[in-house]
């Protein structure tokens, strides 16, 4: 059977794209509003041009995702910013985390596509390298990505997701080594995993990716990249999110205490 509301609502968004410019709704889902802003300068040194980003930190939750205890208490403020995008017309959503937080919830919440970095991030290098290393902050991600992996069907093209050792929030500070140190796993990536690309397991390591791909002389793939580039692409062929099944949207029901605000309407 046809959904009708469904149907009309895709046909004025894709009316809505050709006729002015592509709205991206990108969000990090913790806190650190410096992490947004790189985040948003790697989303506009690739965006189309007239694509307009709107790129948010959560207004409440961790100030870094590290491990599945932060993860589950992100996704309350990633979906009221997915909400906002939602009412604000965005023609596509990324989801700013390299875990992909909460990817499957926003996807049953939102009309627009939603696009998690870390699957992006994966098919890109897929596209362009037979076997490919991540290489991600603290080895308490590493079960993470690779369980994503497996779910996604592309754990086969991983070669192995390593850990560089430095906190998120210690990507921009100078005296973290940040670089040196993720540098020195893509060497060992390269070396000893067979690698022939690598992929970048944290938004914050957005700027890094030219300078390392000259260094090293490999393909390097920002997951924050990939994601604008597909959501653009899902957008402008006026592609959506199925809404049968999996990411049906939610039944009406009330929440209570704190999350009564998150209630669904049906």
């Amino acid at each position: 059977m046809i959904d009708l509301k469904r149907a009309i609502k895709v046909l004025d968004r894709n009316r809505s794209i050709g006729a002015s410019a592509m709205h991206l709704n990108i969000v990090n889902p913790n806190t650190t509003a410096a992490m947004t802003r790189t985040v948003a300068e790697a989303a506009a040194r690739v965006a189309r041009p007239g694509t307009s980003i709107r790129a948010v930190e959560s207004a409440f939750g961790p100030a870094s995702i590290e491990g599945a205890y932060d993860d589950a208490f992100a996704v309350p403020g990633l979906l009221a910013r997915i909400a906002e995008g939602e009412a604000d017309g965005a023609d596509a959503h990324v989801i700013a985390c390299f875990d992909d937080t909460g990817l499957d919830a926003a996807r049953a919440l939102a009309e627009a596509p939603v696009v998690g970095i870390g699957e992006a991030a994966f098919h890109m290098a897929s596209l362009i390298a037979h076997r490919f290393t991540v290489v991600t902050t603290l080895a308490r991600s590493i079960p993470v990505i690779e369980t994503n992996l497996l779910r996604y069907g592309l754990d086969r093209r991983c070669a192995r997701v390593r850990a560089a050792d430095v906190p998120v929030l210690e990507l921009e500070n100078p005296a973290s080594n940040a670089r040196a140190r993720i540098g020195a796993e893509i060497e060992r990536a390269l070396g000893d995993d067979g690698a022939e690309a690598i992929v970048l397991g944290c938004a914050g390591m957005a700027d890094l990716a030219a300078s390392l791909s000259a260094e090293f002389g490999v393909p390097v793939v920002d997951g924050v990249a990939a994601a604008v580039t597909l959501a653009e692409a899902l957008a402008a062929q006026g592609l959506a999110t199925s809404k049968r099944r999996a990411y049906a949207s939610p039944l009406a029901k009330p929440y209570s205490g704190l999350f009564a605000p998150f209630s669904p309407k049906g």
